[in-house]
């Protein structure tokens, strides 16, 4: 596993060029992945050796016809009613993942919450603020982010709730 500074990955990925353009301090965690695990998340996780409650997945929902991102742990998974009345909505479902892929500007498996071709409205999941820092796509399978919680809510506007489920 490689660690850089942000100095060191200057011309990355947008989630990265997005981070050093707003001077923010992260590291970035490089892995090789595999593509017969069954999930992205626990796959980072086991391979940075990090507690899987600090690192999180990025999923795009649909609520009431307007796409929206939802950053939670990957030891958990996504309460749909609670993502929907977080953003003032009625209904939310998965959205269509060549949709979420064509609208982010990331495959499926390394959306990132950072750098998206169009910036989403964010929902990053209260369970955040437990923790120091914690992990995040940086734009593609078998790389991570790690970044303070209140960096990545201010980055991305996120609106902070309890929108995951154990």
């Amino acid at each position: 596993m490689a660690k850089k500074s942000k100095k060191q990955q200057a011309g990355g990925t947008p989630a990265t060029v997005a981070l050093t353009a707003a001077g923010v301090e992260f590291t970035v965690h490089a892995y090789e992945h595999d593509p017969a695990h069954p999930s992205y998340g626990e796959e980072a996780a086991e391979a940075m050796g990090v507690s899987p409650e600090r690192v999180f997945k990025t999923l795009v929902a649909d609520v009431d016809g307007a796409l929206v991102v939802a950053v939670v742990p990957v030891s958990g998974s996504l309460d749909l009613k609670a993502l929907a009345t977080a953003v003032g909505g009625k209904r939310a479902t998965m959205a269509d993942p060549t949709l979420a892929e064509r609208t982010t500007g990331y495959v499926r498996g390394g959306i990132s919450p950072l750098g998206q071709r169009k910036r989403l409205r964010t929902v990053l999941d209260a369970s955040a603020e437990a923790h120091d820092t914690i992990c995040v796509s940086a734009g593609r399978r078998g790389l991570e982010v790690e970044l303070p919680p209140g960096d990545l809510a201010k980055l991305t506007e996120a609106v902070t709730a309890a929108i995951a489920r154990a």
